[in-house]
C-alpha cells in the first residue's frame, strides 16, 4: 500500500517517476489563463487567516460545502459565521470530498505552501488552523511571495477592455519582483448585446477611449485602441466566455444597424445578436492576428442556473454547469471566416463539455500550418473537468488526433494564490499516462524524447507559442 500524497502521488510506474522526478517537477510555470488580482499582487496581499487565503472567492470549494449540507452562511459567509467557523465547516466538508480532486488539492495546498502534513477533518482542524496562522501571521507568506514559491515565470489575468491596467504597468517597476504580470483583453460585455450590462458597458468603453460611441465604426474603433493598449502593456492573448458559440453570415453594414438598434434601448433577435458577435468577433480576430496574440475561445458554461441564488449574492458563486450546445459548425465557420484572409490568429480551444474534445481535436488539424507549431490549439482541461479523468480524457483525445507534444499545458483559471499546486497534479499524470505508454511497450524507453516532450509540454511550449521569452 502506497502511502497518502507520497512523493510518487499518481505515479504508478517506474518510467513515471522518472519522468516526474528528472524532467517535470522542477519547471518553472506559466500561468496563461487565470482570475488573480493585479492590484492584490502589486500590493502583496496579505491573508489574516487561512480562510481568507482557502476559501474566499473559491466556487469549487463553496459547492462541495452546500453539497455537504452546510449553510450558506459559513460557505460565502454571513452574520453569526466567523473565518473560524468557516474554515472549520470546510474542514467537515474534506473527507467527504474522497474521489473528487478537491481532497488532493486541499492536502496539496498545505503541503507545499505551509509544509503542513496533517489530514484535513474536524479533529485536526485546530491544530492546521494554528498552524498555517503563526505562518500567514509572518513574512514571506503575500501574494508575491506565494507566486514567487512556485516558481511561476508569467501570470496572465483576465482584464476588461475598459480596465485602466494601471496595476499591471505598476508591477513592471517593482525591483524584487520578476515575474510577469500581464493582462488578457476579455471583451465579453461588449459581445453580449442583450444583456442588461451591455449599455453601461458601452458608456464607460466611451469614456476611456476619450469619445462617445455612437455608432458602430467608433466601437469598432474603440476596440481596436483598447486592443492596442493592452498590447503596449505587455498583453498577448484574448479571452472570450462563449457560452454558445455563434455564427451567420453577415455584412458590416448589417452589423451596424444592429449595433444602432440595440443602442436606442431596443432589444435584438437571437439572428441578430448572432450577427454582431461573428462580425465584431472576427474584427478582433484579425487585430490579434496582426499582433501575434493567442486567441481564447471558453465554450459551453452553462452559468447562472439559480436565479434565487444569483439574485442574492450574485455571479461566480457555484451555481454554473456544463452546457451542451453545438459546436462543430460555428466554430469551423469562425475559423474559416479569419483563415480565408489569412488572419487567422494563434487558437485556444476550449470546452467545458468532454463530448467536445474530438470534434475540437479534429477542427484544429484543419487550420494548423503558417510555420507555427501547433498553432490551433485543443486547450487544457478545465473547471469541471481539470480532474484525473477530465485531464487524461483531454490529453488522450489530443494525442490520438494530433501533437500532445505541442501542447501548451495547463493553466490555474483561478481566483487562489494558492492553486499552483494544479500544475503539479497535471505533470504526474502527464508522467504517469506516458510512463504507462513506455511500460506496455506503446513507446520507446528513450527519456531524451521522452522528458524533452515532458518539459516542452509544462513549460517551454507556452512559453514559445505566446512568445513569453522567459
Amino acid at each position: 500500500m502506497k502511502k497518502f500524497l507520497d512523493e510518487n502521488f499518481l505515479l504508478s510506474n517506474e518510467t513515471a517517476v522518472r519522468l516526474y522526478h528528472d524532467f517535470a517537477k522542477e519547471m518553472p510555470i506559466i500561468d496563461y489563463h487565470c482570475h488573480l488580482s493585479p492590484q492584490e499582487i502589486y500590493e502583496n496581499k496579505t491573508f489574516k487567516n487561512i480562510t481568507e487565503a482557502w476559501l474566499y472567492g473559491d466556487h469549487y470549494k463553496w459547492r462541495a460545502m452546500r453539497a455537504n449540507g452546510a449553510e450558506e452562511k459559513y460557505v460565502t459567509g454571513g452574520e453569526g459565521a466567523t473565518d473560524y467557523d468557516r474554515f472549520l465547516e470546510w474542514c467537515k466538508t474534506v473527507p467527504e470530498t474522497i474521489g473528487n480532486a478537491l481532497y488532493h488539492w486541499s492536502h496539496l495546498e498545505l503541503q507545499r505552501f505551509f509544509d503542513v502534513y496533517d489530514i484535513i477533518n474536524e479533529k485536526n482542524a485546530p491544530a492546521i488552523w494554528e498552524k498555517v496562522n503563526a505562518q500567514l501571521s509572518g513574512e514571506g507568506f503575500g501574494a508575491r511571495d506565494l507566486i514567487k514559491k512556485s516558481d511561476v515565470r508569467v501570470i496572465c489575468t483576465t482584464d476588461d477592455p475598459t480596465d485602466s491596467l494601471e496595476y499591471h504597468i505598476k508591477i513592471k517597476e517593482l525591483p524584487d519582483f520578476d515575474v510577469d504580470v500581464l493582462p488578457s483583453f476579455r471583451p465579453d460585455k461588449g459581445l453580449e448585446i442583450n444583456r442588461a450590462t451591455y449599455l453601461p458597458w458601452i458608456e464607460k468603453l466611451g469614456e476611456v477611449y476619450g469619445s462617445a460611441i455612437s455608432d458602430y465604426d467608433q466601437l469598432l474603433a474603440a476596440l481596436e485602441s483598447r486592443i492596442r493598449f493592452f498590447d503596449s502593456v505587455g498583453g498577448k492573448v484574448s479571452d472570450h466566455a462563449l457560452d454558445y458559440v455563434a455564427y451567420a453570415d453577415t455584412t458590416k453594414e448589417e452589423a451596424a444597424a444592429i449595433f444602432a438598434k440595440a443602442l436606442q434601448g431596443n432589444g435584438v433577435s437571437l439572428e441578430e445578436e448572432m450577427k454582431y458577435k461573428t462580425y465584431t468577433l472576427v474584427f478582433m480576430g484579425k487585430l490579434y492576428a496582426e499582433l501575434g496574440w493567442g486567441m481564447q475561445f471558453h465554450i459551453n458554461a452553462h452559468r447562472n442556473n439559480n436565479t434565487r441564488m444569483f439574485n442574492k449574492i450574485g455571479p461566480d458563486t457555484g451555481f454554473d454547469s456544463i452546457n451542451d450546445n453545438s459546436v462543430a459548425y460555428p466554430i469551423v465557420k469562425l475559423l474559416d471566416a479569419l483563415d480565408s484572409e489569412d488572419k487567422l490568429p494563434k487558437t485556444i480551444l476550449y470546452s467545458l463539455n468532454p463530448k467536445d474534445h474530438y470534434v475540437l481535436g479534429s477542427i484544429i488539424g484543419s487550420f494548423q500550418g503558417g510555420g507555427i507549431p501547433g498553432k490551433i490549439q485543443l486547450g487544457a482541461a478545465w473547471w469541471f473537468l481539470d480532474t484525473i479523468d477530465g485531464m487524461l480524457e483531454q490529453m488522450k483525445a489530443l494525442a490520438n488526433l494530433g501533437l500532445l507534444s505541442r501542447f501548451v499545458g495547463m493553466l490555474t483559471d483561478s481566483r487562489s494564490f494558492l492553486s499552483y499546486t494544479r500544475h503539479e497534479y497535471f505533470r504526474r499524470l502527464l508522467c504517469d499516462m506516458i510512463g504507462q505508454w513506455v511500460e506496455n511497450g506503446e513507446a520507446p524507453d528513450d527519456m531524451e524524447t521522452l522528458g524533452r516532450m515532458i518539459q516542452n509540454i509544462s513549460f517551454n511550449n507556452a512559453n514559445q507559442y505566446f512568445n513569453f521569452n522567459k
